[in-house]
């Protein structure tokens, strides 16, 4: 239900549960520590789930709860994150993922954070410059090397910290990681009840409507197909993307 008049609102999407979806082809080169994948991150709000597709490799977690853990991802293999768990995907050969993310629209909006080292992350400007891709295209695969090698550096700190039994570092990134988002989270959670919320309430509807013998929804049905991003793959976090527009095509 909208927040003011109690009426239903129409989803942005009907893609399935309100979700954001992308290719992932996870970095192959490697980082300071001699191993290949994509810069360690944390998402502040959304969940993500990876289904790999080809090639084999890992997922290296930090959390609150497991402290650091490593997952083994092949292909048929799924797996998924809730917000606050940091993740590395680490690539052995080719590894390649269909990516699906909650609250489509919010990932967009800045909700991840990566490790970069302590003193970068408890300053906006600085984690800002770091994090940024820069403006001439011809530099991004290098810009976006040097932000995975930094978020590594800071993730081993953590790492380390961790497996020693000090979660204090943990806590302090998760506090940073707060403050570097919080500037721009006033938007969010409208972006939740266009989108997944939204969703949730119109399938809610058809539910109750099917239950009751109404069936009137079923005259407006079709067939939506998303456009793929156009051009080279992105440069994401994790590795190369291409995303897919799934809003509604009139």
């Amino acid at each position: 239900m909208s927040a003011d008049n109690g009426a239903l609102s129409a989803p942005d999407s009907t893609f399935p549960g309100g979700t954001l979806v992308s290719r992932l082809d996870v970095y192959g080169d490697a980082a300071p520590d001699g191993i290949c994948g994509g810069s360690p991150h944390m998402h502040t709000v959304s969940t993500e789930a990876y289904i790999v597709i080809s090639g084999h490799g890992s997922l290296q977690t930090l959390d609150a709860d497991e402290g650091f853990r490593e997952t083994r991802l092949e292909a048929g293999s799924i797996v998924w994150f809730t917000p606050g768990v940091i993740h590395r995907a680490v690539n052995h050969g080719d590894l390649q993922a269909v990516v699906l993310m909650s609250n489509s629209g919010l990932p967009e909006a800045g909700d991840a954070v990566m490790t970069f080292p302590a003193e970068i992350v408890a300053d906006a400007s600085s984690y800002a410059d770091a994090a940024s891709l820069g403006d001439e295209p011809d530099r991004r695969a290098e810009r976006a090397a040097a932000r995975r090698d930094l978020a590594v550096t800071g993730f081993l700190a953590l790492k380390t910290a961790v497996i020693a039994g000090d979660r204090s570092a943990l806590a302090a990134f998760h506090g940073a990681a707060g403050a570097i988002v919080r500037g721009r989270a006033a938007a969010w959670p409208d972006l939740v009840r266009r989108r997944p919320l939204a969703a949730a309430e119109a399938s809610l509807a058809m539910a109750q409507a099917v239950a009751a013998g109404d069936l009137s929804h079923l005259s407006g049905a079709r067939v939506q197909q998303a456009a793929p991003s156009p051009g080279a793959l992105g440069f994401g976090m994790c590795g190369r993307l291409r995303t897919y527009d799934v809003s509604e095509q009139s």
